[in-house]
């Protein structure tokens, strides 16, 4: 009766993990795009802010020579 038991626990736990992957699929979808989304924005923020680091030291080392 005992190893009846586990077997049953076993089965329904296996069942129960298995829905949960189901219903949280959708889930970690959308949590995948926004991923994508958010690196490529900060991505492109530190395109912007390292273009405007460059900038300014070529600007001062410009203004340093003459």
């Amino acid at each position: 009766m005992k190893a009846f038991l586990v077997g049953l626990a076993m089965i329904v736990l296996l069942g129960v993990i298995s829905v949960i992957g189901v219903l949280l699929l959708p889930l970690i979808l959308v949590l995948g795009f926004f991923l994508r989304l958010i690196v490529g924005v900060l991505l492109l923020l530190f395109t912007v802010w390292l273009v405007g680091k460059l900038t300014l030291l070529l600007i001062d080392a410009l203004r340093s020579r003459s």
